[in-house]
């Protein structure tokens, strides 16, 4: 049995409205206070990535627009995140779960080598960590930062899928998406679909009358 026109069409409104795809947080990377935060175990950092060429200084922390020179920085909300190494990498995304993947799904990955793209390896950047990488070609990646603890020696990773040459969805896009359906539905339920509906009684009274008169 289908689903009514007009309780789908309610569905679509209430999760366009209440979560848009382009607020959906990515893995270890939150939006706080229009700034984005990755937690890597208990080291916090900003972060975000640049197009110096295409988009200038337009910050991203999900997903971004165009393929071409990235610039990744961290600047380091917990201090101790300068005086331990850092390993950053990024791999195609061959989970099959897109921006849900998380870290269970990289330590599945066979030979994790052979998706990589971007491997900087653990190293020491105090206050800011910055890497860049010229992506070639569009699809869906998952960034790996890993660092371990000097003194106990417990190790932390955190991961954030994001995908290049995507743009989103504007927000106001949706609601003039949801705002024509609603229209549609309306003419729908009003128009052809009443119509129908007065049809239908008619034919089943004159059957009832027929069959009275047999």
């Amino acid at each position: 049995r289908t689903m009514p026109v007009r309780p789908l069409l309610c569905l679509m409104l209430l999760l366009a409205v209440s979560s848009p795809p382009p607020l959906f947080a990515h893995g270890s990377v939150t939006p706080e206070d229009d700034i984005c935060i990755i937690e890597i175990g208990y080291y916090r950092a900003h972060f975000k990535m640049y197009l110096p060429r295409s988009k200038g200084h337009q910050e991203y922390c999900e997903d971004i627009p165009d393929t071409g020179e990235t610039v990744f920085v961290m600047e380091y909300e917990h201090s101790g995140l300068g005086n331990v190494p850092v390993d950053f990498r990024v791999v195609r995304n061959v989970t099959g779960n897109g921006v849900f993947a998380n870290l269970e799904d990289v330590e599945k990955i066979p030979d994790i080598d052979a998706v990589t793209v971007i491997h900087h390896e653990a190293a020491i950047q105090p206050d800011v960590f910055t890497v860049m990488y010229d992506f070639e070609e569009q699809g869906e990646f998952i960034g790996v930062v890993t660092v371990q603890n000097p003194e106990s020696g417990k190790i932390y990773t955190a991961v954030f899928p994001f995908e290049v040459g995507f743009a989103g969805i504007p927000g106001w896009l949706w609601f003039i998406l949801v705002a024509v359906l609603l229209q549609i539905n309306y003419l729908v339920m009003n128009g052809w679909y009443a119509r129908w509906k007065r049809e239908r009684r008619k034919k089943k009274l004159v059957v009832v009358s027929g069959s009275g008169h047999a």
